[in-house]
């Protein structure tokens, strides 16, 4: 799935994502954990997984698993 960074704290590393179909869903550091990301920026376009309406990880469209951020 993927999603569009609507809102993201750099303090904490929580914020939101719009999902394609329009739903707002918000993200804790957690889901940044694994990716290598560190910041996201507003209007950035990322994947995303969820477990029923929690984000659970958050990566770069186009960087799949085991592939590092250069």
């Amino acid at each position: 799935m993927q999603a569009t960074v609507h809102r993201f704290d750099a303090d904490d590393a929580s914020g939101e994502l719009i999902r394609d179909d329009g739903r707002v869903v918000p993200f804790e550091r957690t889901a940044l954990v694994g990716s290598g990301l560190r910041h996201l920026r507003v209007g950035q376009r990322v994947s995303l997984e969820l477990a029923g309406e929690s984000v659970t990880r958050i990566w770069i469209v186009g960087i799949g698993d085991g592939q590092a951020i250069g």
